[in-house]
């Protein structure tokens, strides 16, 4: 292993506190929807937010994730087909009525007609060992690192103008068959992305305090 010199720009303290209120102000305003419109977006954006995601870190620099961006309209309809079988299985038996009390609130239930609306499907996998070379190795901290990088995909989806759907339909192993990944990959969540419906609403929410979520020491 080499090692290079780290580039770090210091910048100064009143820079860095612009930066962070731009950027907190910015993420804010983030919010799932689930009213897409049909409206095109170039495919070199959506490429550069996955790009953005995989520049992400990872256990032992394993980078055990897959993107799989889904534009053509065939495939997205029997994603939506299977996602829909599963979701009226868990509205109908597996939820527990608790999780559907939780789940009123934003006026959900198993149709999901934004899985063919919105212009572009990102589908992430998670890697869970490393098949990579001549034997395969295993993956360390794969949830975590996936889900870091999932967490720069939505914010870079954000700040490109679009919007998105965090949506995790339950098993997911169809996605895994539609798309026809290897046996050592998971899907691990299913992001619609494109411009909102004219008229697509957001359910009105609140966040817990920075005192409820942070504790100073």
């Amino acid at each position: 292993m080499s090692f290079q010199k780290l580039e770090f720009n210091e910048i100064p303290e009143n820079e860095m506190l612009n930066r962070s209120v731009s950027l907190l102000n910015s993420l804010r305003m983030r919010r799932s929807v689930r009213d897409f419109s049909s409206r095109p977006v170039p495919a070199e954006i959506i490429h550069n937010c996955v790009k953005t995601a995989v520049s992400a870190p990872s256990g032992a620099n394993k980078q055990p994730w897959r993107f799989v961006v889904v534009a053509d309209p065939q495939i997205k309809k029997e994603i939506r087909n299977a996602a829909e079988a599963e979701e009226k299985e868990f509205y109908s038996h597996r939820a527990t009525k608790e999780w559907l009390e939780d789940l009123n609130q934003f006026g959900t239930d198993w149709q999901k007609p934004f899985l063919e609306t919105a212009p572009y499907l990102i589908v992430i996998f998670k890697e869970v060992i490393d098949t990579r070379g001549n034997e395969s190795r295993k993956n360390y901290y794969v949830n975590e690192s996936v889900g870091i990088a999932t967490g720069f995909l939505l914010a870079a989806i954000h700040n490109a103008g679009l919007v998105s759907l965090t949506h995790t339909p339950s098993p997911m192993k169809f996605l895994q068959e539609l798309l026809n990944r290897p046996e050592n990959e998971r899907a691990f969540l299913l992001i619609p992305v494109g411009y909102p419906a004219e008229n697509a609403e957001v359910p009105e929410i609140s966040k817990k305090t920075f005192k409820d979520v942070c504790m100073v020491c």
